[in-house]
């Protein structure tokens, strides 16, 4: 990458963060922190956000089910298959909600039994093997190879270990946008900035063309 290139891409990271800067974690009302019920709200918002459902369905049926008292597995397991079909419904998340009941309900057991409620002692087995951590993640229903991605990309401002990860669809954003379109290459352009909202904001481009645009012009606007 040239000079020029790189004071080209770091406008245009600007713009994006400026734009569309925060992570969908975020935006799903969690304050993510290495504490056990948020990386457990993480885990259901990355279950829904893997669906062929809009994002912004997935974060307000994560935020309904927040609402309704579901911020541990435990209390996830507790609620009736029917209480978290109707937080579903009130998020808007209509498609397929009978089976996300009952993946909620199970996984929710799944962490109590394997991890006791406590995700840490995933990353703890995992030992900072991100494969390792996918395959632990992958484990629990409903969470497939995109949920686990989900997951690795949204944590990583947390757990360091993971390293700069941006995943297939931050990189459709960032060929969308004229970034580079590798990892190795997007780190040296994110530098010191918040490496998770700068994959989600990735993401949002490759999802709306609109925003893309957006953030393209603004940069342009600040040369």
């Amino acid at each position: 990458m040239t000079g020029k290139a790189s004071a080209s891409a770091r406008r245009t990271a600007d713009a994006l963060l400026e734009e569309c800067g925060r992570t969908y974690a975020a935006e799903a009302g969690i304050r993510l922190r290495d504490t056990p019920q948020p990386l457990y709200q993480l885990l259901v918002l990355s279950h829904l956000l893997s669906a062929r459902i809009r994002a912004s369905v997935a974060v307000a049926a994560a935020r309904a089910l927040f609402a309704h008292g579901m911020r541990t597995p435990r209390r996830m397991a507790d609620a009736t298959w029917q209480q978290r079909v109707d937080a579903l419904g009130e998020g808007g998340y209509r498609r397929n909600d009978e089976r996300t009941s009952t993946q909620l309900g199970e996984g929710a057991h799944l962490v109590l039994d394997v991890w006791k409620g406590d995700l840490r002692r995933l990353r703890a087995e995992a030992d900072g093997d991100t494969e390792a951590l996918r395959r632990g993640l992958r484990r629990v229903p409903g969470i497939g190879p995109a949920g686990a991605d989900i997951f690795v990309r949204e944590v990583q401002g947390v757990w360091p270990e993971t390293g700069f990860r941006v995943g297939a669809k931050g990189i459709q954003g960032a060929e969308r946008l004229g970034l580079p379109t590798s990892a190795g290459r997007l780190s040296e352009v994110v530098r010191d900035r918040d490496r998770a909202a700068f994959a989600a904001a990735l993401v949002r481009a490759a999802l709306d063309r609109e925003t893309a645009e957006t953030v393209r012009e603004a940069a342009l606007a600040r040369k």
